[in-house]
């Protein structure tokens, strides 16, 4: 198979990356090419991991990938905004992404105060997520689903009941795991995050000579902005 091989950056690192296509990302995971399939991103579980593994994600790349995978129908992509700031640094992400073939799933952070008097925000997507992978699963034939977290094994097991097949795309590369254990052994296919990352991480360029360490810290394709976390309750300091 034809390939050719370009010097770029990636997770701040100058590498050798050979453009295969579906030779090399078959070996990872496997797909018939009449699947119906579609993507459902955590936001910000996606956004750690890939963090976490020290490399940026490119979803024009991402987008790419599964593209040629099979049918995808749909690319939903899900994140909680804080709507009382004056502005937001996921904004721009979620404006690339919108127009850039992926369906945005968001919703206001709620801000409480518990029962200590401390601020806390919450914005957990997993109902959105869980509600929309249900009312489609009847069009789909393989659903991606882009976390680690073990409140999703139910969902895997309700959608494989339904006949459909699901992969989880997630890490074993950090300490500890950002997959919950339970989520990747009730999965039909468990995808490592960080055996993708020469074929959807960010190219940093060659005209950007930074230290690795630098690199690493750069923010995601498109705007310069990274998806703000509310997966769990965060406290918030008084002013």
């Amino acid at each position: 198979v034809p390939s050719t091989t370009v010097l770029t950056y990636c997770g701040g690192l100058l590498s050798f990356r050979v453009n295969v296509d579906q030779s090399a990302f078959g070996a990872m995971m496997h797909f018939y090419p009449t699947e119906r399939v579609a993507l459902f991103i955590d936001g910000a579980n996606l956004y750690a991991t890939a963090k976490t593994l020290g490399f940026d994600i490119d979803y024009k790349r991402l987008l790419g990938l599964f593209r040629q995978k099979g049918q995808l129908v749909r690319a939903l992509y899900y994140t909680a905004l804080a709507e009382d700031q004056e502005y937001s640094s996921i904004r721009p992400l979620i404006d690339w992404l919108d127009y850039n073939g992926y369906t945005m799933v968001t919703k206001p952070t709620k801000e409480f105060t518990d029962s200590m008097g401390r601020r806390k925000v919450k914005g957990n997507m997993d109902i959105e997520l869980t509600v929309d992978a249900m009312k489609l699963a009847e069009q789909l034939d393989h659903i991606v689903i882009f976390t680690g977290d073990g409140d999703f094994r139910a969902l895997v097991q309700a959608l494989q009941e339904r006949g459909k097949r699901v992969s989880i795309v997630s890490t074993l590369q950090t300490q500890p795991p950002m997959v919950a254990d339970e989520l990747r052994r009730q999965a039909d296919q468990f995808v490592d995050l960080a055996d993708l990352e020469q074929l959807i991480c960010r190219d940093q360029g060659m005209q950007r000579q930074v230290p690795p360490r630098q690199a690493r810290g750069a923010r995601s394709l498109g705007p310069e902005s990274e998806p703000a976390r509310f997966d769990d309750d965060e406290e918030l300091d008084d002013v």
